[in-house]
């Protein structure tokens, strides 16, 4: 079955999240993601609130900068939610937007190596080893979580790039792909996510997550398209969906024939309901995603 989300966009304040977050547990909705953009909401902090107000939704943050985080604070927050939350907290870490990691003066100047440092630093701390690392950017002298969840936690990794994807595949339990992804892209992402895996000698399943840039109402193709362009993504065909609940759940569908696990609903920036839009993503989209 695919799992079916939808974001709150940090471009709405903060104060707004706690009526969202009720909204969508009260509809039913799987998952409810966050994002720590630059220079707006914090992951962590979001996300505790949106666990604690709510009981059933899964919270995800896609993504955590990693320039932005020395890797123990990760791994003692995270294991932190997973143990307030078990089972209903989702994080992800990547690269960051980079002109925003040089504006705080963090930007590194090997983004990749960079990632794989945290990636494997941050699944061993959560795994509740002890470890001591004396990589080019992440240095650990016996650290261990006195904390570490109680069980094993997925940990994604956001990913565009070839060679960030076949990263996530080497060393990330699962990939968060952007709204910029259509279709075929869902399928180029998965054979080098596969061949990062296929190198590593990794079995198991691997989650992939994608952003669905979504617009609903009598509006929706104006509004879908003005982010489209915003973002000098309209020339690429097949991202987005706008109309009523089929046709976003037709759009949904394509991306999980694609092989998408999970596809997240990515309101449009001027999106005039955030509280109907989950209500919408959960009672009327989800029921016809199989």
């Amino acid at each position: 079955m695919t799992r079916l989300g939808a974001v709150f966009r940090p471009q709405w304040a903060p104060e707004r999240l706690r009526g969202v977050a009720r909204a969508a547990d009260d509809a039913g909705l799987e998952e409810l993601w966050l994002w720590e953009d630059c220079f707006r909401e914090g992951g962590i902090s979001t996300a505790a609130a949106a666990l604690a107000w709510t009981e059933r939704t899964r919270v995800g943050v896609g993504l955590l900068p990693v320039p932005l985080r020395n890797v123990a604070i990760t791994a003692m927050e995270a294991a932190a939610l997973h143990r307030m939350f078990p089972g209903r907290a989702v994080l992800g870490v990547g690269h960051g937007v980079q002109h925003w990691m040089g504006q705080v003066g963090v930007r590194a100047e090997s983004p990749l190596t960079l990632l794989r440092e945290h990636l494997e630093a941050l699944r061993a701390l959560l795994r509740g080893e002890r470890l001591s690392v004396e990589g080019r950017y992440v240095k650990l002298d016996g650290v261990a979580l006195d904390w570490p969840p109680e069980g094993a936690v997925e940990v994604l990794a956001g990913a565009t790039g070839p060679r960030t994807l076949r990263l996530a595949g080497e060393a990330a339990d699962g990939t968060i792909l952007t709204s910029a992804t259509p279709p075929d892209g869902v399928r180029r992402a998965r054979r080098l996510i596969d061949e990062g895996r296929a190198a590593a000698g990794r079995g198991g399943p691997h989650r992939v997550v994608v952003y669905l840039l979504t617009a609903t109402g009598p509006d929706a193709a104006a509004r879908l398209r003005a982010d489209l362009v915003a973002e000098g993504l309209d020339a690429v065909p097949g991202l987005g969906a706008a109309g009523d609940a089929g046709a976003v759940a037709e759009a949904v569908r394509r991306l999980a024939e694609a092989g998408a696990d999970t596809v997240v609903l990515q309101p449009t920036g001027d999106e005039p309901d955030p509280e109907g839009f989950v209500r919408f993503a959960a009672e009327e989209v989800r029921p016809l995603v199989p």
